[in-house]
């Protein structure tokens, strides 16, 4: 069983947290360059920026303290945005850049795409992610519920379980994703 998203925020306090650090990634690698490509970044320098953050975020998450009357994914937000302005401002040292402001520059996007894209980039992530946790039986008939809006009765018969089967599939799945992105979806 995988840590819940607060735990592995706890454990990216510790560096030394491998499989916090990894799961990280795979989270918010996703996210983080569809924010990226939201800046009209190309996918090189998208991938770049992507990069520099979890660099960046290397050094900021041990000492990140969680507060639940506080976003994550605004802090991550900030965090992503500031390290493109800085590479902005590295460019604009450049001879041959144009005269650039990078500190009055806004995010190109609305807060309303940020946030639909985070949640659903996160959540796609996290389904990937836990789909091998799962029995396939199980896992489609979570999908077959939820996903595709067929009742327990429906997906039971097409699977050959019973529709109380289904149900609890549909819940342990569901419970499973709650706890994968507890405190991250605000």
């Amino acid at each position: 069983m995988h840590t819940t998203s607060l735990t592995l925020l706890q454990r990216l306090r510790q560096p030394q947290e491998q499989f916090a650090w990894s799961r990280f990634v795979e989270l918010y690698t996703p996210v983080l360059f569809a924010w990226a490509r939201g800046l009209g970044l190309q996918e090189s320098d998208a991938a770049d920026l992507v990069q520099e953050v979890f660099a960046l975020l290397v050094g900021k998450l041990p000492e990140f303290q969680y507060d639940k009357t506080k976003s994550f994914r605004g802090w991550l937000r900030t965090v992503a945005l500031n390290q493109w302005r800085a590479k902005l401002r590295r460019r604009s040292r450049e001879p041959s850049a144009a005269a650039l402001d990078p500190d009055g520059l806004a995010a190109p996007a609305e807060e309303a795409f940020w946030e639909q894209e985070y949640r659903r980039r996160l959540i796609a992530r996290a389904l990937d992610l836990m789909q091998a946790e799962f029995e396939p039986t199980t896992w489609r008939a979570c999908w077959e519920c939820v996903v595709n809006d067929r009742t327990a009765p429906e997906v039971a018969a097409q699977l050959g379980l019973k529709p109380g089967a289904v149900r609890a599939a549909k819940f342990r799945v569901l419970t499973r994703l709650r706890q994968e992105l507890e405190g991250l979806l605000e």
